[in-house]
């Protein structure tokens, strides 16, 4: 329609050639084309509604697809792995009859085998993991366990062997020789050991557990045990809701645990109860080693004896002293390798001693250099005649004890040391003698095994000088006071305090530094009083060593020393009263000076 002039263009003109006018039209044909044109338009937007559902149906199910095409991959990427672990592999088994461990909350490297039903463990393993106390004799090739009063020997082979009882023997045998390796039956360390020994197969396995105190967490729903801590670990085991696991270490999501039946590896946090100490009841019975207390506080001076004229002397050496309630001479001394020792052994010392309040305590060092240490601890027939000869000597002049100073024992010889020290207070017991044992400050000394000593001796004795020796690249003090205490607190975690009795020295070092390079020389108190006073010098008060220093250069030599005296001795003195040890031990009666023994006396009897 043209607006302007209200009329149509021609081009808008409808066709009236075929088009009868509205009058002249079939009102049913009209009708009929109406719905048929609804119809048809209605079919159309069908139709449209149709291919719209189709193109988002399509669309969902390439979201579909695609959605579950990503599941599957951060699935396998991230989703957790069903595969097994090779239990073989797992426990290290590659024989037929070699066996799976579990020792506490590890699976050591061992050998291991079954017999039958007995397992067996290599020897190493079971002195490292499950009991010290076996020790393997490789000269004589037998077993030997010392108990409080008597050591028992089992010869490779052997299914039965002696004892204070009689005859005893299993069904078994004992100790099994394979390949040049020594095996023993874990039924047979189980007797002398507080542990548990549980049995299981597919693949042959033992559980092995020493530990009294450990976190138990129960489990909350069924969940898998795997390797390491990560969904894509292998799976080791399955543990179910209601078992009991051993807890070894929290990590986050995974925990660390033991399985009951040997399994060490992960499982997740949330599968898991509240971790929860537990102590493991136990039927061991337990052996008493037991020991001599003294009901007073130790006071023991060692008196360094070099012949029978120096035992004559004891009366003199005494005679100033006040507050002692020990001495102990140096009187025996390795001379070969089968244990042979020479003595200065002295009855009427002894009867002096005890007429004067005095206990004795002899002593007994290796430090003949012509004789090997290691040869003689190494070999049971050299202790034992060791051993004879102490007792022996011991009850001939009486003796009330021994005093063993064994210096310079090395890792390789900690074994055969620490057995001898077991063997000799087995006889030491028997006849009532006093045990003790000497040790350096502990640190590079750990091998000296102090915690068997403070089951099996009577006193452990800290020598707490020494800090700087002869062969010191160094000036220093023989004894500062962080030096002492640390001996004192470390020894404190190994041995009960009423069996530690500290070390003092009553002498120092006077140093000499020169172009020739650093000497010293060891000295009494009142030879390093001469020295200081002798070079026109005053000491002043070291506070870091809790000790008096004095400095001076002569002849070209500069000369340092860090006095032992009533002051020094009195900072270390406290230390010993603070943590109530078992008393005192000075190194060496002769070097002290006037007043020393009133002070020491004040200490320990306060």
């Amino acid at each position: 329609m043209d607006e302007r002039r209200g009329k149509r263009r021609p081009d808008e003109r409808p066709d009236r050639r075929n088009v009868k006018p509205a009058q002249q039209q079939d009102p049913r044909r009209r009708n009929q084309e109406l719905r048929r044109r609804k119809e048809m338009e209605m079919r159309r937007r069908i139709r449209k509604r149709r291919k719209r559902r189709k193109r988002i149906l399509v669309l969902l199910l390439l979201l579909l697809i695609l959605a579950v095409a990503a599941g599957i991959v951060l699935w396998i990427r991230y989703g957790p792995s069903k595969e097994k672990a090779d239990k073989n592999e797992y426990f290290g088994i590659n024989a037929t009859n070699q066996v799976g461990m579990t020792i506490d909350n590890q699976i050591p490297e061992v050998k291991s085998m079954k017999e039958g039903s007995q397992i067996y463990l290599d020897f190493d393993s079971v002195h490292d993991y499950v009991n010290q106390r076996f020790y393997w004799d490789s000269n004589e090739n037998k077993l030997l366990y010392t108990l409080p009063d008597q050591t028992l020997s089992i010869l490779a082979g052997a299914s039965e062997f002696s004892s204070e009882n009689g005859t005893q023997a299993r069904d078994y045998e004992i100790v099994k020789m394979e390949n040049d390796t020594v095996y023993l039956a874990l039924d047979f360390v189980k007797e002398f050991t507080d542990m548990t020994l549980d049995v299981y197969e597919n693949p042959d396995r033992a559980v092995v557990v020493t530990n009294k105190d450990e976190n138990h967490a129960q489990v909350k729903k069924n969940t898998e045990v795997r390797i390491l801590g990560g969904v894509k670990s292998p799976v080791l085991t399955e543990i179910k809701k209601s078992d009991d696991v051993v807890v070894i270490e929290e990590a986050g999501d995974w925990v660390k645990v033991r399985t009951s039946d040997g399994y060490i590896g992960y499982a997740k946090s949330d599968a898991l109860g509240k971790a929860e100490a537990q102590v493991r009841e136990s039927e061991y019975d337990e052996p008493e080693y037991t020991s001599i207390h003294k009901d007073y506080k130790i006071n023991l001076a060692w008196h360094q004896v070099t012949s029978q004229a120096a035992n004559a002397n004891i009366a003199s050496v005494i005679e100033g002293t006040s507050g002692l309630t020990t001495i102990s001479p140096t009187w025996f001394s390795i001379q070969d390798t089968s244990g042979n020792l020479s003595s200065l052994a002295n009855s009427d010392y002894v009867n002096t001693a005890h007429q004067a309040g005095l206990e004795v305590w002899g002593l007994i060092d290796n430090f003949t250099n012509q004789v090997d240490t290691l040869a003689v601890l190494s070999n049971t027939q050299s202790r034992a005649n060791m051993i004879s000869q102490l007792i022996t000597q011991a009850l001939n002049t009486g003796l009330d004890g021994i005093n063993v100073d064994f210096e310079q024992i090395t890792e390789e010889m900690s074994d055969h040391y620490i057995q001898f020290v077991r063997e000799l207070s087995v006889e030491c017991r028997k006849n009532g003698l006093v045990l003790s044992v000497d040790n350096y400050v502990p640190g590079f000394t750990s091998h000296y095994n102090r915690e068997e000593q403070g089951v099996v001796a009577d006193y452990v004795i800290i020598m707490g000088y020494d800090e700087h020796f002869s062969g010191s690249e160094e000036a220093g003090s023989v004894a500062s006071i962080d030096f002492v205490k640390e001996g004192i607190t470390e020894t404190l975690k190994e041995v009960p305090k009423e069996k530690v009795i500290n070390g003092l020295p009553l002498f120092t070092r006077l140093w000499i530094e020169s172009s020739e390079g650093l000497t010293s020389q060891a000295i009494g108190m009142p030879d390093a009083e001469k020295a200081v006073s002798g070079a026109g010098v005053t000491p002043t008060w070291d506070e870091t060593t809790q000790q008096n220093y004095a400095e001076w250069n002569a002849d070209g030599n500069t000369y340092k020393i860090w006095l032992e005296d009533e002051s020094s001795l009195e900072a270390k003195l406290k230390v010993m009263k603070e943590y109530d040890l078992a008393g005192a031990a000075e190194w060496k009666i002769g070097f002290e000076k006037d007043g020393i023994w009133e002070l020491i006396a004040q200490y320990i009897k306060g």
